[in-house]
């Protein structure tokens, strides 16, 4: 059902970010007209373009607002202390409860990159690329101070941020699992992949401490 807004242009663009994220997430970018999202706005389809110059103009927006917000998320957790174990349950917990509360958003940036320009698209990357490095710190750290049995530190990453991010393929809200409950499981599948040596931790750095000496 068309949704009507008034003359204020913040409303009106949040009401055409959030239509357009629900269409193109369940349409996909190229099946998505800028005449269908206006009418689902309620505006005329001139109207979207004072805001949106090109239709790519909107994916870009919508695109580069989940990677930021992901961003602001995950450094607003204050969790970047404590060990290394604490820090992944923390990381796990905010990408989690981050994606499924942004299922639609989740599901564009992941399946439109193709859509964007090169430099828009390498952007992006740049985004993602930053975030990722934030769950590899914490790897390094857990495998250099024992913590973590791990191969390939960027490898595993790479498979937690998808075994991760896949919860939204699957999870609906009210069925068998919580939130809470998705979490608790994939965390604790998290830390067998990792090798975590929880409550062991200490010791291991006094091996290795040893050793060195």
């Amino acid at each position: 059902m068309a949704r009507t807004t008034g003359s204020d242009g913040e409303k009106t663009e949040a009401a055409i970010r959030e239509a357009a994220t629900a269409l193109i997430a369940h349409h996909g970018y190229e099946a998505t007209s800028m005449r269908q999202l206006a009418a689902e706005v309620g505006v005329q389809a001139a109207a979207l373009y004072r805001y949106f110059p090109t239709k790519e103009d909107l994916l870009f927006t919508l695109m580069l607002e989940h990677m930021e917000a992901l961003l602001a998320a995950w450094g607003g957790t204050h969790a970047h202390a404590g060990s290394p174990a604490a820090r992944l349950s923390a990381f796990v917990g905010n990408h989690i409860a981050f994606h499924i509360e942004r299922r639609h958003s989740t599901h564009i940036s992941n399946m439109e990159l193709r859509s964007l320009s090169p430099e828009r698209l390498t952007r992006i990357l740049k985004l993602r690329g930053a975030y990722e490095k934030e769950l590899r710190a914490i790897l390094r750290d857990g495998a250099e101070t024992g913590a973590f049995d791990l191969d390939d530190v960027g490898l595993t990453a790479m498979a937690l941020i998808q075994m991760m991010t896949g919860v939204i393929v699957w999870f609906r809200p009210g069925e068998r699992l919580s939130v809470a409950g998705v979490t608790e499981t994939y965390l604790a599948m998290t830390m067998r992949l990792v090798g975590a040596t929880t409550g062991r931790e200490e010791p291991h750095v006094h091996q290795h401490a040893e050793l060195r000496a």
